[in-house]
């Protein structure tokens, strides 16, 4: 039987979802628009525009599943870079018969005053909540048609390894490690679930290839929700680091920076997730798929190395 696994985008999910399957003997393709080498062994590496359909439908010839992994290196540019790449994804599940992995987050819920379950609806109104929202609707259209066979995995913010500078709690790290106070925005003593990316990538996996668990979305079994300044300073003690102040960038401060700086204006529109809790419901996909997400204190080891 084949086992051949095209991963589209080779960031800190991409990376993990090669490392294991290349680890258990799996014949795995990453592909990016710059043909980056992962340095894993056994990967092949394809640079690959998977935004043109044609493309992306050929490497995916003869694959087992199709992940995507992909992001785009600027946050701001969510809008020209989604619409072309989703629409070639589908078409070349479509072509190639092979399993759609979708790599997701929690932006189609937009803000919540619960813990998110994946029988919530997708109610976002902000640009990219929305954008995310359709990408998923779309697949699930031409699952549900029996044209494909699509299914999306969404964790919370990511930590762990190789996450550095996109993550909120990561991007602290460097100039904690060097005594420097750690400034935050919006709050920093509201529990937030943080998602291990290795356990993104376990998951990704595991649903792609069940098929009982295709058509819907599942969450990425994560940790109790920690606060900002308690992430910090629990990836700090992990290592025998002292901890650090953490404050609060002021309010008006994140505005003004927000008419001028487009990636705070991006971000200024999703705070709801930090302004209220925002927690995971994750109990789904513990029963089905029997996972637990890696222990905190190895996350937080990880988490440090920068």
């Amino acid at each position: 039987m084949t086992d051949r696994h095209l991963i589209v985008g080779a960031g800190p999910v991409g990376r993990h979802v090669a490392q294991l399957l290349a680890a258990r003997g799996s014949e795995v393709v990453v592909a990016t628009r710059s043909g980056t080498d992962t340095g894993i062994d056994g990967v092949t590496h394809l640079k690959l525009d998977a935004s043109d359909a044609e493309a992306l439908s050929a490497a995916a010839e003869g694959t087992t599943v199709l992940y995507n992994c992909a992001n785009p290196s600027d946050y701001t540019t969510w809008g020209e870079f989604w619409p072309p790449l989703a629409a070639a994804f589908l078409v070349a599940a479509e072509r190639s018969g092979a399993v759609y992995a979708i790599t997701g987050n929690l932006y189609p819920y937009g803000p919540v005053d619960k813990p998110m379950s994946e029988d919530m609806p997708d109610a976002a109104t902000d640009h990219k909540g929305r954008l995310r929202a359709a990408m998923w609707a779309e697949a699930k259209a031409l699952h549900d048609a029996g044209r494909i066979r699509a299914v999306e995995i969404r964790g919370s913010d990511y930590v762990g390894t190789g996450v550095g500078g996109n993550g909120h709690v990561t991007r602290q790290i460097p100039g904690a490690l060097k005594g420097k106070r750690a400034w935050v925005f919006n709050r920093k003593d509201i529990p937030h679930t943080f998602t291990d990316v290795l356990d993104t990538a376990r998951l990704l996996i595991a649903a792609a290839e069940d098929e009982a668990a295709h058509g819907r979305v599942w969450h990425v079994p994560s940790n109790p929700p920690r606060t900002q300044e308690q992430a910090i300073t629990e990836v700090l003690t992990s290592i025998g680091k002292p901890a650090v102040g953490v404050s609060e960038v002021p309010k008006p401060v994140f505005v003004a920076l927000s008419w001028v700086v487009p990636l705070i204006r991006e971000l200024r529109q999703l705070s709801y997730q930090w302004t209220a809790p925002y927690v995971l419901d994750d109990r789904a996909a513990r029963e089905h798929f029997g996972m637990e997400p890696t222990p905190w204190d190895e996350v937080c080891r990880r988490s440090a190395v920068v």
